[in-house]
């Protein structure tokens, strides 16, 4: 979840779209590209490269390409150094965006991501501008067929989990950032399917936004999604059907 549940079904639904694979994967080749270059090769120690090659394997990525990702950030072969970034800005309505990348010039980035905001009736601000309504949290998603509500709770909130929700398909567990790591693998020692384990900012409040203000801020969020070199885009708005 990037802030509500049309977002989430609108990437959803792009993520079925074959002509989105080749981007989902340069997505997943950047995080196990600078996940192996903060903190080695090697997965055993290394949480957050251990989450990304579980997220390449469920994408179906290769095993030779999962490889050369990890070779490349740590430096075994070369290749482009990514370094993160994080660009914060408004949009139509008041909605609030935070947007994570990773990129090879951050100055062209930068650059094209604040003409996408301008195209949008948005506006990239400083930082500060949409931090402060976002909480920085572990967030793991677990195939909802694969564990009942108590034994998700059980295992989950027994092992230090904040909260966890009903997403439809699948629960939502939320954790401290220091505790997925240890949430993740009692939910895998349960037996429960972890469809993915990342850390995420997730909206302190949602506010309501209709008509033509919702229209252009999901249009603002696709847009910046679909560039190059963003990884992932958080709102803090819900959209109703009408």
């Amino acid at each position: 979840m990037s802030g509500h549940s049309k977002w989430a079904t609108i990437k959803h639904k792009k993520g079925a779209v074959d002509a989105k694979r080749g981007k989902m994967f340069t997505k997943l080749i950047k995080e196990l590209t600078v996940a192996a270059r903060l903190g080695g090769g090697d997965p055993g120690g290394n949480p957050r490269l251990r989450r990304a090659i579980a997220d390449a394997k469920g994408q179906q990525m290769p095993q030779d390409t999962i490889q050369r990702a990890i070779k490349r950030g740590t430096g075994e072969i070369e290749g482009a150094a990514y370094e993160e970034v994080l660009y914060e800005g408004t949009g139509p309505g008041g909605t609030l965006f935070l947007v994570e990348g990773m990129t090879d010039n951050r100055n062209r980035s930068a650059a094209e991501l604040r003409k996408v905001f301008e195209r949008n009736n948005g506006v990239m601000g400083q930082s500060g501008t949409a931090g402060w309504a976002f909480d920085r949290k572990g967030v793991i998603q677990v195939e909802r067929a694969s564990a009942t509500e108590d034994q998700l709770m059980d295992v989950a909130v027994g092992n230090g989990a904040d909260d966890y929700s009903d997403l439809g398909e699948t629960w939502q567990v939320t954790t401290a950032v220091e505790s997925l790591g240890s949430v993740t693998e009692a939910l895998e020692n349960a037996r429960m399917v972890v469809k993915s384990s990342a850390i995420q900012f997730l909206p302190k409040t949602l506010k309501q936004v209709s008509g033509r203000d919702g229209e252009v801020a999901l249009q603002l969020a696709e847009a910046l999604d679909d560039h190059d070199d963003v990884q992932n885009v958080y709102i803090d708005f819900d959209v109703s059907d009408a």
